[in-house]
């Protein structure tokens, strides 16, 4: 099972570009999760590159930006 729930703030705008072949709308986007506990000379925050694809993609490009607050819910790939 592959499965990740993210909750945190846009980094940035998302990136919106459309597949040539398909036309399907693809977001890429960063997510800043901040860590309920600290560790002694950790970080506080990771970052996460994501990508969304198609209807979640449309919504992504017209109601976030920069600051938002968003839960996301997908897998991890390397």
């Amino acid at each position: 099972m592959n499965k990740v729930i993210l909750m945190g703030n846009f980094t940035r705008d998302p990136e919106i570009k459309y597949a040539q072949t398909s036309n399907t709308a693809i977001a890429r986007f960063s997510l800043a999760v901040s860590r309920r506990f600290k560790r002694d000379n950790e970080p506080e925050t990771d970052f996460f590159n994501c990508t969304a694809f198609g209807k979640t993609a449309d919504f992504i490009e017209k109601y976030m930006h920069k600051g938002s607050k968003a839960a996301v819910c997908g897998k991890i790939q390397n």
